[in-house]
């Protein structure tokens, strides 16, 4: 149906994964409208949809950070401008394979089949993520995600294999990528969103055609032919998103050299004591200790100094675990004090949403009334 959809021979397609809880599939549907809805049991409509409009080809769902479902509307001509701007900074050949391991329902398992398409090639999927098919597959070009890399490591495939492994979904901590290229694998970190139809951004550069700026406020933007054309049936929503053809991120980012560098997301800055902190520079610096195999930092509630900064790690050696006090002095040498954790939550494993980031709501609710490992100062 993509195919379809891409060369405007058939309808724009909403996928949905189809293990999807009921209640958040009734909440999609209801909010998004389709004409149809097409299942193994065949194709019926649906009273009370509205028609796909311009020429969109693929709507995507996505909760964002609101959890009311939201529909990303991505035109057949921003698909393939992202893709061939994606196979042309690869230097992907036609006929080469690409590995499908990402859910076709999210932007970045979709652009898997998109190049595929644009390369000639039937695409490999694999529904469900095992190391030892996905090593074995054959194919020259890949989608990941950190968790999946890390799995691939520790499970000692052969990384050097794929031609590209392309890296995205969430930031990923720089001893992966390290462990990663000493194995052989050439992996390409991509930065991008479901309304820039995927990762946009390579290793800190633009694709072709794209253009990023950095406002005053210390948001990313972004403009070029791969962004969305709107929110479906959301005109408040795409007005407040889209101002003069740039698209503003919920992401803070720093741009030196014609390289962008995301810092995290602008609604993960955590205030403490009055001074500001952004939870995703002091996971990364976090990610860089030996006894640190996945980090997250988050805020919570502190009736002294309003938010107080807390490290949720899973320990490189569950039998050696990183203490506090190494922590916070790993993270004093590189950012102001304040900034360092008051906090240590130790956990065997961190919850993840379906495109592979964490899931920094579930952390929150899990360390919410945690009693772990504290400063004592």
């Amino acid at each position: 149906m993509v195919r379809e959809a891409l060369s405007g021979d058939g309808p724009a397609v909403l996928p949905l994964a189809p293990d999807l809880p009921d209640p958040v599939l009734r909440a999609t549907l209801e909010e998004l409208r389709p004409t149809h809805v097409v299942t193994a049991e065949g194709t019926r409509p649906r009273p009370g949809g509205v028609p796909a409009t311009g020429d969109t080809a693929v709507i995507i769902a996505t909760s964002g950070s609101t959890g009311t479902p939201k529909g990303v509307e991505l035109a057949a001509s921003a698909l393939r401008a992202s893709a061939s701007a994606s196979l042309r900074r690869l230097s992907a050949r036609p006929g080469e394979r690409w590995l499908c391991c990402l859910p076709p329902s999210h932007v970045s398992g979709l652009q898997v089949l998109v190049r595929a398409l644009l390369s000639g090639s039937a695409p490999l999927i694999h529904e469900r993520f095992s190391p030892g098919a996905v090593a074995g597959s054959g194919a020259e070009h890949v989608s990941l995600v950190p968790t999946q890399l890390r799995r691939m490591i520790d499970a000692g495939a052969d990384l050097s294999r794929f031609r590209t492994i392309l890296l995205g979904g969430a930031a990923a901590p720089p001893r992966l990528l390290a462990e990663a290229r000493e194995r052989g694998a050439r992996v390409v970190t991509t930065y991008g969103m479901s309304e820039t139809c995927g990762g946009c951004v390579y290793d800190g550069v633009p694709l072709d055609g794209v253009e990023v700026k950095v406002g005053a406020d210390g948001r990313v933007r972004l403009a070029g032919p791969v962004l969305f054309s709107g929110y479906r049936l959301r005109p408040d929503l795409t007005e407040a998103a889209l101002d003069g053809g740039w698209y503003l991120t919920s992401d803070v980012g720093v741009l030196g050299e014609g390289r962008l560098r995301v810092l995290g997301r602008a609604d993960d800055v955590i205030n403490t004591g009055g001074e500001k902190v952004v939870a995703g520079v002091v996971a990364e610096i976090l990610a860089g200790h030996p006894g640190v195999r996945e980090a997250v930092v988050v805020g919570r509630p502190d009736p002294e100094w309003g938010e107080e900064v807390v490290a949720v790690v899973v320990a490189a050696d569950p039998a050696a675990p990183p203490a506090l006090d190494e922590l916070r002095a790993l993270v004093k040498g590189r950012l102001p004090g304040h900034a360092a954790p008051r906090a240590l939550a130790l956990r065997t494993r961190l919850p993840l949403l379906p495109n592979g980031k964490h899931d920094l709501v579930a952390v929150r609710r899990e360390i919410s009334g945690f009693v772990g490992i504290r400063d004592a100062s």
